[in-house]
């Protein structure tokens, strides 16, 4: 339930106090901490040192939610909540009651409401831009009819005009800048007290932290960071992952194929692999993740396939339902009989025939989905007080922003 009293907000059992000020909470899709660091070093990011040379800057690390996939944590960071409250388990699951396999994209899957639209509904003037359209629906669940919603992916001409910018192509840099581009206008246009901007991780999959793709990215983010801060805007950065190289020690892609072994101990059709990173964007990772859940035919059959999964080079944890579930915060009702972990240099896979590869071949695979990948920053451009001694997750950056501001 949502409710609220005159200066602070109450959603799923967290308190948030309204901005007093312009507050813009950013998601850089796929951000390790590392890049960020790498980009400093490399003199790529000039407005963030600066705001770290004059002590404006609170950087701690905090950890995603499991598993580390956009859609889950995305929804986590605006509900404030981890999966096993908000329903959404991945970017895609199976529907057990109809046997379709479904993208987690519609806000009737959706089981707890946001901050974003308990903000607009008390009054406080909202806006969301994500670069995919995928998370659009979702984001926006909720939002008062004078709030603002909308995909860079999507973008009409009005909100091209608004960015300055033309309509980009779904993989590249600019889908992300569009995003920046587009905050920092209804910022300065003053259309926006709160502010959440979730980016896409395509360059990340492409460029390891230090290479000159990746610095040009953070150095582009940086004079969008400048930008903002120079407009008195309260910024809190993180991510809803990491990323690493997925490869052996030539670069070769390091991908333990599931669907096969399992039909050959259990027969075909006892078991089905789903893999939840699975999205409509598959150029760069070719649909392979690190978490992956099975469902299968007979139950009875768990301990025989949880024991041929743990086989398979690549894989470093297999867990029941119950047990991923608990320690993972997920909705049992939409992961599998089984979830699957790789360990951080490989991915999971169904079958060979069902990935389409031709995309990787120029770079090496880099991906996301396992415990490797939780790791991602909590970066403040002012600083904080009374910062709660305990893990710090990924979805603590609106009560951080919003109630740890130091006066």
């Amino acid at each position: 339930m949502t409710s609220s009293i005159p200066d602070s907000i109450a959603v799923n059992g967290r308190f948030y106090q309204r901005p007093s000020e312009p507050a813009v909470v950013l998601c850089i899709d796929g951000c390790e901490p590392d890049y960020i660091t790498q980009a400093l070093q490399a003199g790529a990011m000039p407005k963030l040192q600066q705001m770290l040379a004059r002590g404006a800057v609170t950087s701690l690390v905090g950890d995603a939610v499991m598993p580390t996939f956009t859609n889950p944590n995305n929804l986590s960071i605006v509900t404030g909540v981890p999966p096993a409250v908000h329903g959404i388990a991945g970017n895609y699951y199976l529907d057990r009651a109809s046997g379709a396999e479904v993208m987690m994209n519609e806000p009737e899957l959706l089981r707890a409401p946001t901050l974003l639209a308990a903000m607009s509904e008390a009054g406080v003037p909202v806006a969301v831009i994500t670069a995919k359209d995928k998370l659009r629906r979702l984001l926006g669940h909720g939002l008062s009819s004078g709030s603002i919603c909308f995909s860079a992916e999507k973008a009409d001409e009005q909100q091209q005009a608004l960015a300055g910018l033309s309509l980009p192509d779904v993989y590249s840099a600019a889908l992300s800048e569009f995003v920046f581009a587009a905050g920092v206008a209804l910022l300065r246009a003053g259309r926006a007290r709160l502010l959440y901007l979730s980016t896409t991780d395509y360059v990340q999959h492409k460029c390891a932290p230090g290479t000159p793709g990746a610095n040009a990215f953070y150095a582009m983010l940086d004079r969008y960071l400048g930008e903002l801060d120079a407009l008195g805007a309260r910024i809190a950065l993180t991510a809803d992952h990491g990323m690493n190289a997925k490869t052996d020690a030539a670069g070769a892609p390091r991908i333990a194929f599931l669907q096969p072994p399992l039909d050959a101990a259990l027969g075909e059709g006892e078991a089905r692999v789903i893999l939840p990173i699975t999205d409509p964007y598959v150029v760069h990772h070719g649909a392979l993740g690190s978490f992956a859940t099975i469902y299968l035919a007979d139950p009875a059959h768990a301990a025989a396939a949880a024991a041929v999964l743990r086989a398979q080079p690549g894989v470093e944890l297999v867990l029941t339902q119950q047990q991923a579930a608990e320690r993972f915060e997920l909705p049992p009702d939409r992961i599998g009989d089984l979830v699957v972990v790789a360990e951080r240099l490989a991915v999971l896979g169904t079958a060979p025939e069902r990935h389409d590869l031709a995309a990787l071949q120029d770079l090496p695979l880099r991906s996301h989905g396992g415990l490797s990948e939780q790791q991602v920053p909590l970066l403040f451009n002012r600083r904080l007080r009374d910062v709660p001694q305990r893990r710090l997750r990924n979805f603590d950056a609106f009560e951080l922003l919003l109630n740890h501001v130091r006066a």
